[in-house]
């Protein structure tokens, strides 16, 4: 019998600009990042990633998207959480020259769980 890896429920608000880019990867993987993005940063909070999706992607793109996807576990330990405000606005920030790595560790595929226009 094999033992499945532990893992972590990610969650992040994306725009379609992003969200196509994801879609070309067939939901494996997040695309790399921009020269003016040093950081990918997913969050740990559904609630976070819905106000990120409906407040700010939406003004900025006209939609917003939540997606949640899985990351094993054993991998995600060795980035610290980063309190981005309040008790519940947590996010995990990799070095976008890491973003190949951690996409590797995915499980599964990246699912939109929330639509906001």
């Amino acid at each position: 019998m094999t033992s499945r890896q532990a893992t972590t429920t990610l969650w992040r608000p994306t725009g379609p600009e992003e969200l196509a880019l994801v879609r070309e990867l067939n939901w494996q993987a997040w695309p790399p990042r921009l020269p003016e993005q040093p950081i990918f940063y997913p969050v740990l909070n559904e609630d976070y990633a819905i106000r990120i999706a409906r407040d700010w992607n939406v003004k900025h793109s006209g939609v917003g998207y939540v997606t949640r996807f899985e990351v094993e576990t054993e991998f995600l330990s060795r980035y610290p959480v980063q309190r981005a405000g309040g008790r519940t606005i947590l996010e995990l920030w990799f070095p976008a020259d890491e973003l190949d790595d951690f996409n590797a560790h995915i499980v599964g595929e990246i699912q939109v769980v929330h639509e906001f226009r």
